[in-house]
């Protein structure tokens, strides 16, 4: 990954990384670019995805981090608990943007469960101002662009944040880092962009939004203001815009493993459409998953 600056985030120490509204500031220390190690295995479970609540955990090397907290606390414990995690051992939970279905129980994750909450200034103004976040004792601030260190004693985990052109107050995208190994998280994208497709061509894997079929959306029943923003610039990848990019890393990347389809809509796609659409693209190259709206995904590896 290029662009952006890097900033250390020590967490659960506060150390040297991020600025905290809470603590008064701290100390933003310029790491360069993550040095890379042996690669160590990334596990990520898709806790729920899609319109009415996102979240993903990821796990490596010890190091275990939240993304997004779209779902209600209860579930996001529950669904980690089918699979032995202990949510509280989480080092951070990370906001990619202000919107309702990714941000809105980020104060109740923190006050239940203990974990710093990381976010861009602008996505915290938004969200608290439309979501009631209440307290957050343990907030850090980054801007898009940068990359956080995230640790838990001797282990790290390295997060870069992606600038997105979504409808949100200040959108990023991520890609997490581990070893040698990398996965992104491409999710409420706008569309497709130059930052974007370096991104995917640096990935080992990837969740990918696949949001709509365009065919469904034109003939559904959504007000023409509605499909136009989710169709516009700054709305969401249609399963055809989905398959290309993955298609595109494709042919750039050998080391790609999967792809994970994710914040399918529910009235303007199917799980089997937005998997066939990829297929069409670029057949049986890599397995194709599907987040669910519904439930957890399993556990996937990297």
């Amino acid at each position: 990954m290029t662009g952006g600056s890097t900033q250390g985030v020590h967490v659960p120490h506060i150390a040297d990384g991020g600025r905290s509204r809470r603590s008064g500031g701290l100390r933003a220390d310029r790491l360069g670019t993550p040095e890379r190690q042996e690669a160590s295995v990334i596990r990520v479970i898709s806790l729920q995805s899609g319109s009415s609540g996102n979240s993903v955990y990821v796990e490596a090397d010890g190091v275990a981090i939240l993304i997004d907290a779209g779902i209600s606390a209860r579930q996001a414990k529950r669904r980690l608990a089918e699979y032995g995690v202990d949510v509280t051992r989480c080092a951070a939970l990370l906001i990619s943007h202000d919107h309702s279905d990714h941000a809105r129980h980020a104060g109740v994750y923190h006050r239940l469960f203990g974990l710093p909450v990381c976010m861009t200034e602008p996505t915290y103004d938004a969200a608290a101002r439309r979501l009631r976040l209440g307290e957050i004792g343990a907030l850090r601030f980054f801007e898009a662009g940068q990359s956080l260190r995230l640790r838990r004693g001797r282990a790290s985990l390295w997060v870069h944040s992606v600038p997105t052109p979504h409808d949100g107050a200040d959108c990023v995208t991520f890609v997490v880092e581990s070893g040698q190994r990398r996965l992104g998280i491409f999710s409420d994208l706008g569309h497709v962009f130059g930052e974007l497709r370096e991104a995917v061509q640096s990935v080992d894997a990837m969740l990918i939004e696949s949001n709509y079929d365009p065919d469904m959306l034109e003939a559904g029943r959504y007000p023409e203001e509605l499909k136009h923003r989710i169709r516009g610039p700054g709305g969401h990848l249609s399963n055809e815009e989905s398959a290309d990019l993955v298609a595109f890393a494709l042919n750039r990347n050998a080391k790609l493993r999967w792809a994970a389809l994710c914040h399918l809509s529910k009235d303007n796609n199917t799980p089997e459409l937005a998997v066939q659409t990829h297929r069409e693209r670029f057949g049986e190259a890599i397995p194709v998953h599907v987040a669910s709206r519904y439930e957890a995904s399993g556990v996937w590896t990297v």
